[in-house]
């Protein structure tokens, strides 16, 4: 279990990538990432990494480029966040009951970490998940989010296979919810809708009203 800073530099080869990224656009976050949102948190959502001209840019997980779209408008849509668009890190959004965050922390080459930098990062997300309340909700989006998930909770992905709409029991009755990545490709593809989307919190907000949560 790691604490977060945004002066990490465990996987050298993000360390010098977010370098060179810094040198480019110097007005860019080009750092690690921090998780967004309440740290004890009845829902957490977990993202691959920070995007390019997202996250890195911005400085706040799935804030500033198209990935952020569907999913900030179906936390509003769900009473976990105050607006429905997320511009910037000081525009006054604020999440309520859920937090945001990445497998990865820092932007990765082409947007593809090594899993040895998965594995690196892993114990940020473990921290972030030791203090969920029992019986909080995890939306993995995308499969490398749901290992990192997985793996953070002393699993094995071969229990717990990847699949868009899947549920699965972890420890202190805590349940990971998987979708498709809100990707630009996999929205305007269509291999993610929004109808889908609200389908994954539907189940979501039945599992948590089934614990108290209101």
């Amino acid at each position: 279990m790691h604490r977060f800073s945004t002066a990490c530099r465990r996987c050298p080869r993000l360390a010098r990538h977010l370098d060179q990224v810094r040198e480019a656009h110097p007005g860019y976050h080009a750092r690690p990432v921090g998780p967004f949102g309440p740290a004890k948190a009845w829902l957490l959502v977990v993202g691959l990494a920070p995007g390019m001209h997202g996250a890195n840019r911005t400085g706040r997980p799935f804030t500033g480029d198209h990935a952020g779209i569907l999913l900030y408008e179906t936390l509003h849509r769900y009473g976990f966040a105050s607006r429905p668009v997320s511009e910037g890190a000081r525009d006054g959004l604020r999440l309520s009951h859920c937090r945001i965050t990445n497998a990865v922390k820092c932007l990765p080459p082409a947007n593809r970490p090594l899993p040895d930098e998965v594995r690196r990062c892993n114990g940020y997300l473990l921290g972030e998940m030791s203090v969920l309340p029992v019986g909080a909700a995890i939306l993995a989006l995308g499969v490398i989010a749901h290992g990192a998930v997985v793996t953070a909770a002393g699993s094995r992905n071969v229990l717990h296979p990847f699949r868009h709409g899947a549920r699965h029991e972890l420890a202190r009755g805590i349940v990971l919810f998987d979708s498709y990545h809100c990707s630009r490709y996999n929205t305007q593809t269509r291999r993610l809708t929004p109808a889908m989307f609200r389908g994954v919190f539907d189940a979501i907000r039945q599992h948590l009203s089934a614990t108290g949560f209101r």
